[in-house]
């Protein structure tokens, strides 16, 4: 049995199409497409059908993408784990592979190239997955195998928990070991916004997430009103534009602060609050992502809720970090750097 990472586009674009059909796809575009993997016996085969696939490969690219590639087609087994980082909610979908490699000529492009699979868990917060795996995580590669630091064991132990915390020694990145030579590439990007949200959360549990909610509006332009700790009824905000918040848009905020995605009840109770204080439109923040229920919802809410998850709340705090209240940047202390663009 092995760990494996396994991506869903550069920007999260087939993630949906993962999970829908309960499968992987080697979403490779172009001339792969067109060759299937199922007669190849040996890396050195592979390569042949990627030089054939895409002419003109260095043989650097040549190299990384035949390993990639013939991992997908032979190297991942049935039983295997794999990890799937979502871009669209910034958690982790566990899954466990359940079929062989498959081609199907008459599919749609790029799925010609699938495993079936048996989803585990389509939401685990990062915040839960110790720094040291989550810095194997941060590969840049869209399929390679997690080893280090007894990570198979560790993902099955959380499985068994289910899906607490690890509860192993927290490991910073000065103190780990090189990456494997396959692994060269890794998405520090990603890794900050990992550090940056496990500093939100200790520093704004609870309502203070919704304290620093309120930050990110005022520093839009919107006057606020957040409520007192305690029962809100629905409304943690409530935020409007000009100088004594008398403007419209006149907006009802829901903030929830818990690991665990926000089903269809909080969204509907929100609509109700909006009613009930005459907001023109929503925003509804959930730390630890939206279920299926709510993300269906999206298109049918487009003109009346904006959503937040975790990852649109880091963008938003990231924009306007500069005009926070100086309180709320004392306890979120972040700086910019410049850092090479990772190579496509």
């Amino acid at each position: 049995m092995a760990l494996w990472l396994v991506r869903a586009g550069k920007h999260g674009e087939h993630e949906q199409r993962f999970i829908d059909t309960e499968r992987i796809y080697l979403t490779w575009e172009g001339g792969l497409q067109n060759f299937s993997l199922a007669s190849a016996k040996s890396p050195e085969q592979i390569k042949e059908i990627v030089a054939q696939a895409y002419p003109g490969l260095s043989s650097r690219r040549l190299g990384n993408y035949s390993g990639q590639i013939g991992a997908f087609a032979f190297g991942i087994k049935k039983g295997d784990m794999f990890v799937l980082p979502r871009k669209s909610t910034a958690t982790l979908a566990i899954g466990e592979i359940k079929g062989d490699y498959q081609y199907e000529k008459k599919a749609e492009e790029p799925y010609r190239h699938s495993r079936s699979v048996d989803w585990k868990n389509l939401d685990l917060p990062r915040t839960k997955v110790d720094k040291d795996l989550l810095f194997s995580l941060g590969s840049l590669l869209t399929i390679c195998k997690i080893s280090r630091n007894d990570a198979e064991n560790r993902f099955k132990q959380l499985a068994k928990s289910g899906w607490l915390s690890f509860g192993w020694k927290q490991v910073s990145i000065a103190d780990e070991a090189e990456l494997e030579p396959e692994n060269q590439q890794v998405d520090f990007e990603q890794l900050a916004r990992d550090e940056i949200a496990k500093l939100i959360k200790a520093k704004f549990t609870g309502h203070g997430l919704a304290r620093l909610v309120e930050g990110v509006l005022k520093a839009q332009g919107y006057t606020t009103y957040r409520s007192p700790d305690g029962p809100d009824k629905g409304i943690d905000l409530l935020a409007s534009p000009g100088p004594l918040g008398f403007d419209k848009p006149r907006i009802c905020v829901q903030v929830k602060s818990g690991d665990d995605p926000v089903d269809s009840p909080i969204l509907n109770q929100l609509i109700g609050s909006m009613q009930n204080v005459h907001a023109d439109q929503g925003l509804l923040v959930a730390w630890g992502g939206f279920k299926q229920t709510v993300t269906r919802e999206m298109p049918v809410q487009f003109f009346r809720v904006r959503m937040w998850n975790q990852a649109e709340l880091l963008t938003q705090i990231l924009t306007h970090y500069d005009r926070l209240d100086e309180d709320i940047r004392a306890e979120l202390p972040l700086k910019r750097i410049w850092t090479v663009a990772a190579e496509e």
